[in-house]
């Protein structure tokens, strides 16, 4: 008994040293600290041994009348195994607790185990909404299985995300309603129990879920914010823009206007013959000064409102957050389209297509066999700064919707169409792809409308989208907007689109496209 009153007297003033920090708002000083584990180191002495007196009296082994050889001893007793095992529990429960502020004494004097001492921190700390330190490993709970099961099961409600290889638990919770997930996050919490939530009406509870929605551990919250980003990336990386064909992609740190320099060299153009015991020439890199790149930042604002999830509109989460993301995509893809038609002056105060640059068909005409073999060389004949000729392949054939089966035949007859000499077809399978775009249409709105040919991405520059550190998707981000009731996000992608070279770019100002007949 007298073990146990030590013991005790041990534990408080362990508990007086972490009531004193916890008073001051601070965690242990290091005498503090060296104190409190002095303190502990007698706890276990004294656990060894009150568990092993407890042992001796429940198994009293009385001596043997008469002289008898002892007994070989055993490699491990009963007693040093417990002992070592409730060593090992007391040391786990204390530095677990010691991690997180909490007060140990009541985990070690009922016999609770350090499972059950986890669970009952991470309930804990859940109720009040405490983040958990990091370097604290805690096991999983299933919560996060949850939330990814729950965001699955919404997004698997929508027609237009597709989900690959969705999980048991999101199949499961597929049928549940935005209310009652609402409801079900809520138990989860602890916050409420069952069947008070199941009285309130849909109104009261989304004012619930309001409170909730700026809590950064609040489930039902980041459960919309998984399906929200999940559908963003889906549907905008299936827009069917076409400007990825033919363009580069940059990435920019910020958004000050980038000079954009480039190294040629220039002077003597090809390498100068050195004869025996001659001198090599020197030759300076000459920079020559490209196009400002600078991004911008474009974006919408967009919110669940209170009559949706009254009204289990699950659109607001799926489709709506889609919608703005293919706009932000093709937003690009007009733009691009916009610097190819409207033809305004570039980097060298020039306009993109013009003869200077060599690379303007001003007599437009729709794409045959004679004015795409006319583009091409004059593609090929293009030159450097210094009147060099440049190594250039043609390989992107950029058409405005209603040439697709006119050069289909171009580019797949073996000889030319129309001869009567069976002449062969030079550009029979020759290497181009075709992209075709309704937004030259639009743009030429029933009047003649311009195609264009694009050389490889390794043998010329054309037309660069940058965006910001490479972030080629959108960002999405819960706000809090005053005046608006309902769930609020922002959504934003920062880009910028500039010219880079007009060598390996060139234009047939077109004809008009005929209208299909009805």
């Amino acid at each position: 008994m007298k073990k146990k009153q030590q013991r005790a007297a041990l534990l408080q003033r362990q508990q007086a040293l972490v009531n004193a920090a916890k008073a001051a708002n601070r965690s242990l000083t290091a005498d503090e600290q060296a104190d409190f584990d002095t303190l502990q180191r007698q706890i276990e002495q004294l656990d060894i041994e009150i568990a092993a007196e407890e042992h001796r009296d429940q198994d009293p082994s009385p001596a043997p009348a008469d002289p008898a050889p002892a007994p070989a001893p055993a490699p491990a007793s009963e007693t040093q195994r417990a002992i070592e095992g409730e060593r090992n529990r007391i040391t786990e429960i204390t530095a677990m607790c010691r991690d997180l502020n909490f007060d140990p004494t009541e985990y070690i004097t009922n016999g609770s185990t350090v499972d059950q001492v986890r669970a009952a921190i991470i309930a804990q700390l859940r109720t009040d909404h405490a983040p958990i330190p990091s370097g604290v490993h805690i096991t999983n709970t299933g919560e996060d299985d949850f939330r990814r099961d729950a965001a699955e099961a919404l997004l698997l409600r929508c027609s237009s995300v597709r989900v690959e290889n969705p999980s048991e638990g999101a199949r499961q919770l597929r049928g549940m309603s935005l209310r009652d997930l609402a409801i079900e996050c809520l138990i989860r919490s602890g916050d409420r129990n069952a069947s008070t939530l199941l009285r309130m009406s849909s109104d009261d509870l989304y004012s619930e879920m309001c409170r909730q929605f700026y809590n950064p551990t609040a489930a039902f919250p980041a459960i919309l914010d998984d399906t929200i980003r999940k559908s963003i990336l889906y549907l905008y990386n299936h827009v069917p823009t076409t400007f990825q064909a033919f363009t580069t992609t940059g990435s920019l740190k910020d958004f000050k206007a980038t000079a954009d320099h480039e190294y040629v060299i220039g002077g003597v153009g090809d390498f100068l013959l050195v004869p025996e015991n001659g001198e090599i020439k020197p030759d300076l890199p000459r920079t020559e000064k490209l196009p400002q790149r600078k991004l911008d930042t474009y974006g919408k604002q967009f919110s669940m409102t209170r009559q949706a999830f009254i009204n289990d509109d699950i659109g607001f989460l799926t489709e709506v957050p889609g919608l703005y993301a293919t706009a932000a995509k093709k937003t690009i893809d007009k733009q691009v389209y916009k610097i190819l038609f409207n033809n305004g002056n570039i980097f060298d105060g020039k306009k993109l297509f013009c003869a200077d640059h060599k690379n303007h068909i001003t007599k437009g005409t729709k794409p045959t066999p004679e004015s795409l073999q006319a583009i091409i060389l004059q593609m090929q004949q293009q030159t450097d700064q210094f009147g060099e000729a440049i190594y250039i392949t043609p390989r992107t054939l950029v058409l405005p919707v209603g040439y697709e089966f006119e050069i289909a035949v171009i580019l797949r007859s073996a000889q030319v169409v129309g001869s009567s000499n069976n002449d062969i077809n030079p550009l029979y399978n020759y290497p181009l792809q075709v992209v075709q775009s309704p937004v030259l249409n639009a743009l030429a709105g029933g009047k003649a409308c311009p195609w264009f040919m694009f050389a490889s991405s390794d043998s010329a520059k054309g037309i660069q989208v940058d965006y910001l550190n490479g972030q080629e998707t959108p960002t999405v981000r819960r706000m809090e907007t005053v005046g608006t009731l309902g769930f609020t996000w922002d959504m934003w992608l920062d880009w910028g689109i500039a010219v880079r070279d007009f060598r390996g770019v060139a234009r047939n100002d077109g004809a008009v496209i005929p209208t299909p007949a009805a």
